[in-house]
């Protein structure tokens, strides 16, 4: 399942339904080239053919790709689907399950990392600011790069997010 028909996938043009789609803003350029590229990727990689694809946000060469549960797993899985999938976009992808919670989506940002707890308040004038806190503690060699999570998670839930480790730095 992908936000485009099969067959313009697959042939990467747009029927005039898929085009009006387009114009009308129900899908956008970054969701029909995952289409593309998942539909290329499955010519020789078997597994990604029965992947659903619900979306994909761009943000400043970041990808946000939005699949069924059981794909993340099965790509969170095997490295190698992992690297051929990454090889394909032109800058990073982060995977997450499609319709979850802001919890989630902030968890499956952080994957493989794992999120102590993630709290939202209130604060004066109606702002909800949002608290995660990593396992661990940061060092140069953290895989995530914590400000494109931050601008991610503005970006695509709205969300301002203050992250910090379970172990300060001293």
């Amino acid at each position: 399942m992908l936000p485009i028909c099969i067959f313009d996938a697959k042939n990467q043009v747009l029927c005039p339904q898929c085009e009006t789609k387009l114009e009308s803003g129900k899908i956008s350029k970054s969701d029909i080239e995952a289409s593309f590229i998942l539909a290329k990727t499955a010519k020789t990689v078997s597994d990604v053919d029965n992947f659903s694809l619900f979306s994909c946000k761009e943000f400043q060469g970041n990808y946000v790709i939005s699949l069924a549960k059981e794909d993340i797993i099965r790509i969170r899985q095997s490295r190698t689907l992992y690297r051929v999938l990454q090889e394909q976009f032109k800058g990073k992808i982060w995977l997450v399950e499609a319709n979850e919670s802001d919890k989630q989506f902030i968890e499956d940002l952080f994957f493989p990392t794992k999120i102590l707890s993630i709290n939202s308040v209130w604060a004066p004038g109606g702002l909800q600011k949002t608290k995660a806190v990593v396992s661990g503690r940061w060092t140069s060699k953290f895989p995530i790069n914590i400000d494109h999570v931050k601008d991610i998670v503005k970006r695509a839930r709205n969300l301002d997010i203050d992250i910090e480790f379970e172990v300060q730095k001293r």
